[in-house]
């Protein structure tokens, strides 16, 4: 009797988008009945990203050498000629063709990689859900039609694209039926969802007619929104909706307004140390994070020292920062560099400070009853975002209140 084949596989490089997309590729190799086959789903934020990716590709074709490995995502779309140069590698697929029926053919071009600025639509596509997790994610959104000077992500996602709100809600529905309780609402550029459907639909008033159309979802979260974008009415909806999450990540990048402008970035240091003020007056136990980049092209010291301080200003607890990683083509990629050390050393300072934020936050939480989403048997997350160490067992994707007992710098401790 001959073993069974593995199933299929999918390693993840990147952002929530990139989770979900994961998601759905799983659920359609598994209907499709593919097995043995292991696929990459690649990020070219930073070319740590993209070096992290090659390294796996290879160790994964020495642990299956039988196995089809097929490469698509980000990295992929931008450079198909790089990964298809692999000797491990059997198949590049584009962002676009990597849901489509591409995926599914075995004996198709090794490189299926479109153009990603032709897309005009985004179709809702069906997932199963995260197997062993606790939440599920929701793409919403698609692709960026603004230039920030460091970015190459618009040219591998192509232009803002947006799922109609009826095919959100009926993907909400279907996730909360499988017993998710909480959905992650996803996208490239989230805050500009809506611009290209008819009525020009914001963000906010997605929130708001989700949650009333979903009454059985019991946790709402948004991941990174750009501050530039977020609109007054998503604002209230964080006032007024107890279901939305009270977390908000922001994609700052930098809080110099010199380094903003030549990052190409649409906000300043003064509206978004307003717009966390307007964030608080909503939902005074909201906990605010951010993505910041260190060390970018031209930061002096004293441009630096206004980004560490926006952490403080802004007590944002949650940081994503990341050292500069020039990608070629980009207009920062030809401005002048700051040293490589020097972008550590920052990236460091960096998060030394939101660590001591975080530790703070941490500290205001003691004794106070957290509802947790239980991630694993010992640990889950409170409706902030902290992490929680639960004193007795739970189960995977329930809700439980408990008692905060003390905290560990990173982590709730229940009692």
């Amino acid at each position: 009797m001959s073993a069974q084949a593995p199933a299929p596989e999918v390693i993840t490089f990147g952002c929530r988008l990139n989770t979900w997309e994961s998601e759905a590729m799983v659920t359609r190799a598994r209907a499709a009945g593919l097995d043995d086959v292991v696929i990459f789903n690649t990020c070219a934020v930073t070319a740590e990203a993209e070096r992290q990716a090659r390294q796996a590709i290879r160790k994964a074709r020495r642990a299956r050498p039988g196995a089809r490995i097929v490469v698509t995502g980000c990295a992929a779309q931008i450079a198909p000629e790089r990964y298809a140069a692999m000797p491990e590698v059997d198949r590049v697929l584009g962002n676009r063709e990597k849901l489509g029926e591409a995926l599914l053919v075995t004996d198709g071009p090794a490189v299926v990689v479109g153009d990603i600025m032709a897309s005009e639509k985004l179709e809702p596509a069906m997932v199963e859900g995260p197997k062993g997790r606790a939440r599920a994610h929701l793409r919403i959104q698609d692709g960026c039609d603004h230039r920030c000077t460091f970015c190459v992500i618009p040219f591998s996602r192509g232009q803002s694209r947006s799922v109609p709100l009826g095919a959100v809600v009926e993907e909400a529905c279907r996730l909360v039926a499988a017993g998710y309780q909480e959905i992650v609402l996803t996208g490239v550029d989230l805050t500009s969802y809506g611009t290209d459907l008819p009525g020009t639909p914001r963000l906010g008033g997605l929130v708001t007619r989700l949650l009333a159309a979903v009454p059985k979802l019991a946790r709402l979260r948004l991941s990174s929104l750009d501050p530039a974008a977020v609109d007054a009415a998503l604002i209230r909806a964080y006032g007024e909706q107890p279901r939305l999450m009270p977390h908000a990540h922001l994609s700052l990048q930098a809080g110099d307004d010199m380094v903003l402008k030549r990052m190409r970035r649409r906000h300043s240091r003064a509206y978004v140390i307003a717009l966390c003020d307007a964030l608080r007056a909503a939902r005074p136990d909201i906990a605010i994070g951010a993505d910041m980049i260190a060390g970018f092209p031209t930061e002096t010291n004293a441009m630096f020292g206004n980004g560490l301080d926006l952490v403080a200003t802004c007590n944002l607890v949650w940081g994503h920062v990341f050292p500069y990683s020039p990608r070629p083509g980009t207009p920062a990629a030809r401005m002048s560099q700051v040293p490589g050390d020097v972008r550590k050393d920052r990236a460091g300072r960096l998060r030394e400070a939101f660590a001591a934020r975080l530790a703070s936050y941490l500290a205001s939480r003691v004794g106070v009853r957290e509802s947790v989403l239980v991630e694993t048997e010992t640990r889950g997350r409170s409706e902030a975002y902290a992490a929680v160490l639960l004193a007795a067992p739970g189960t995977p994707g329930s809700v439980a209140v408990t008692p905060i007992a003390g905290h560990d710098g990173t982590a709730l401790i229940a009692a």
